[in-house]
């Protein structure tokens, strides 16, 4: 497989630096506040429209468009991949389970166990919030494996292994643990200095759909995680 060309900067679109792009995948590191796909309040400024833009190269009568994989919550940064066929995508999301997401998280006081896996079931109401129980009638089972990497004085740096992916796992996780994710006003402090979320999705590791090569991409973390707690992420 060649290496994809470098894309000239005033191509990438904003809010989206990509990373890898070649016939049957684009890869790319999200920024903070901008969705993944649209919601009822945005239809057009998010990186599944931004995508479909980009692949179709100013040419109006394109009909290409990206395939959604997975999200990221609109306030999380990091890696996301889209698929350029339905076909790829499918391959992608048949396999979700076999590949490795790995997360940073800055959170709330010090964990007693400096490592773990917190394990419940997750089910959203009609307001969009996630709720945590042990009941396997209540939700769909999700499983969050973490490591303590640094503490300072009151925040402590983690790094997840993301084994299923269900919407707003970490935060909710990491929430019912006593310790939510800074910034995190939805599951956490409904009031918080911090405008950013500390939630970073920084390496997704898959078997590429074409030639089957296990293949990781890496997402370099915002500034505002090094101004809270230096790390060599």
């Amino acid at each position: 497989m060649s290496t994809p060309k470098k894309i000239p900067k005033k191509y990438q679109p904003k809010g989206f630096e990509i990373l890898h792009d070649d016939l049957d995948i684009i890869v790319g590191n999200k920024s903070p506040g901008i969705l993944t796909v649209a919601a009822k309040w945005e239809r057009e400024n998010t990186v599944h429209g931004l995508l479909n833009q980009f692949v179709r190269k100013g040419n109006p009568r394109s009909t290409k468009v990206v395939h959604v994989v997975h999200r990221l919550d609109q306030a999380t940064s990091g890696v996301l991949v889209f698929a350029k066929t339905e076909e790829v995508m499918n391959k992608l999301k048949d396999n979700w389970k076999s590949f490795n997401k790995t997360y940073y998280a800055i959170v709330h006081g010090k964990l007693e166990k400096k490592s773990g896996t917190i394990q419940s079931y997750l089910s959203e109401d009609e307001d969009y919030v996630v709720h945590s129980s042990q009941d396997s009638d209540q939700g769909k089972l999700a499983i969050t494996e973490y490591t303590v990497l640094k503490e300072i004085d009151k925040f402590s740096l983690l790094k997840i292994n993301l084994l299923t992916g269900k919407k707003n796992q970490i935060r909710v996780h990491l929430s019912e643990q006593g310790h939510a994710i800074v910034g995190d006003t939805k599951y956490g402090r409904p009031q918080s200095p911090f405008k950013n979320l500390f939630l970073h999705s920084a390496e997704l590791e898959i078997n590429h759909p074409h030639s089957g090569k296990r293949i990781s991409f890496k997402a370099r973390v915002p500034a505002y995680f090094k101004n809270l707690i230096e790390f060599e992420y």
